[in-house]
């Protein structure tokens, strides 16, 4: 009982990083770059703060670090900046069919055995994907912001298959942070302003600092402590839940509206991402 109440703890967290960073930007308390960039040092100092509690210190080096800090930042800065327009709940489900899509994309690439539901699953998410963004009409998500969420879900595919190098994932997560928050405080000044202006107020910098010590920080804190505990196909579908939890959410905390397409879509996407997931390797 204790490791499914962890586990739901944690898939919760996750979710809320979707609503918090919707609430921030669809009030105009803040703008994506700066979102961006208070969630990214918050987490940096809170995780920091762990690994020299629970680790005696932090490391900074190891395999995959300049990999892992190019795609935390991909995926902070297109996260944040497709929530400009996006629903919450559609863009947890971009972002995690993209992490999947990716990660299947390099599974194909080192030559892993691949059972033909893993194809199947693969082909169904992708489906349900592009039906999702596919302009039209009637069309649901803005293709612009949709992109950007599919290319932050890449970023955070990349960020994982790095992490699948590390021996210890909250020191490489920290480092990871760390070294990524100095560009992140560059982009706001590099980065170009928004074409509608927005004054960042207190209530659009707590939401940021939540997300990144709560939600990001300790959120990423307790999976690691859950995830040697789960075996790797409970993991894997447990994390098909955060959409789902960002969907009602979303409807619930935003007033956002879940369509028919969405409903769709989603049961597509989540659907294929759960036959790849459960999918047994050959032999």
């Amino acid at each position: 009982m204790r490791l499914f109440l962890l586990t739901t703890l944690t898939m919760m967290a996750f979710a809320a990083n979707s609503i918090l960073n919707r609430m921030a930007l669809a009030g105009g308390h803040i703008d994506a770059v700066s979102f961006g960039t208070i969630r990214l040092a918050s987490g940096a100092l809170m995780l920091a703060l762990l690994c020299v509690l629970f680790r005696g210190g932090l490391k900074l080096g190891g395999p995959a670090r300049l990999v892992g800090v190019l795609a935390l930042l991909i995926y902070m800065y297109g996260f944040s900046s497709a929530y400009t327009s996006l629903d919450a709940g559609l863009g947890a489900l971009i972002l995690f069919g993209m992490v999947q899509i990716t990660m299947f994309a390099a599974a194909c690439l080192t030559h892993e055995d691949m059972p033909a539901l893993k194809w199947i699953g693969a082909a169904l998410a992708l489906v349900g994907l592009a039906w999702l963004i596919w302009p039209g009409p009637q069309a649901q998500v803005s293709l612009l912001h949709g992109g950007l969420m599919a290319i932050a879900g890449i970023g955070w595919g990349f960020y994982s298959l790095a992490g699948r190098k590390s021996r210890d994932a909250l020191q490489a997560t920290a480092a990871n942070f760390v070294l990524a928050t100095p560009f992140g405080i560059l982009a706001l000044w590099v980065l170009p302003a928004p074409a509608e202006a927005v004054e960042m107020n207190s209530i659009g910098i707590a939401l940021a600092i939540l997300a990144g010590t709560v939600t990001s920080g300790l959120g990423y804190a307790l999976w690691y402590t859950v995830l040697p505990s789960l075996a790797s196909s409970v993991a894997a579908v447990a994390q098909l839940t955060v959409p789902v939890i960002a969907l009602l959410a979303g409807v619930v905390l935003l007033g956002e509206v879940v369509t028919l397409r969405i409903a769709l879509a989603s049961a597509l996407i989540l659907g294929g991402v759960a036959l790849s997931v459960l999918a047994k390797r050959p032999g």
